[in-house]
């Protein structure tokens, strides 16, 4: 894990002033260029969750998709997409939550989750933990029960996880900034 760890912070790309301006992002798409990378990492979050009892992942839009859906495909389980407002083209359930700058929509199919279900929910990156937590409501309406959160990087001075562990406080990420 710790070759895996160093090879990560070494191939994510720091982005100054984006979206904003005194915004460092954490870009990944260098990872999805490198296809052993990629292997290794899919490897890496299968053999973490081969043992557990889920149900389904929930992937958020959209680089949640990027290894959540391989994921849920080597795990032998659904895969369930959670997009913002307008996105998806059958009955929806949706849940509001507020950002920085306002206020955001993110939606999910009806039929998606059951009371049955006990649910991962992958992204790429773990910050606020608005958009995670947002996923989490967004399932226990649903009647699901969040197992626990992945993530490729956590940026751990946003104190996102403090948002997202009376959820669960499975929380699982690759990287630490």
């Amino acid at each position: 894990m710790i070759m895996l760890t160093q090879k990560l912070k070494s191939n994510i790309r720091d982005v100054v002033d984006f979206p904003k301006k005194g915004i460092v992002f954490k870009d990944i798409t260098p990872i999805m260029m490198n296809p052993l990378l990629s292997k290794e990492i899919l490897h890496e979050l299968v053999k973490f969750y081969e043992e557990k009892n889920i149900t389904k992942i929930v992937g958020i839009e959209s680089r949640g998709f990027l290894f959540g859906f391989p994921l849920a495909i080597e795990l032998g389980i659904p895969f369930v997409l959670i997009r913002k407002k307008g996105k998806l083209p059958y009955n929806k359930t949706s849940f509001d939550y507020e950002l920085e700058y306002g206020v955001s929509t993110i939606e999910m199919h009806t039929d998606a989750i059951t009371s049955d279900d006990h649910v991962l929910i992958h992204d790429d990156l773990l910050a606020t933990g608005g958009s995670a937590a947002a996923a989490a409501s967004l399932i226990e309406q649903a009647g699901g029960k969040v197992f626990g959160f992945s993530f490729l990087v956590e940026l751990d001075f946003l104190e996102g996880r403090k948002k997202i562990t009376p959820f669960n406080e499975q929380v699982h990420s690759l990287v630490h900034f």
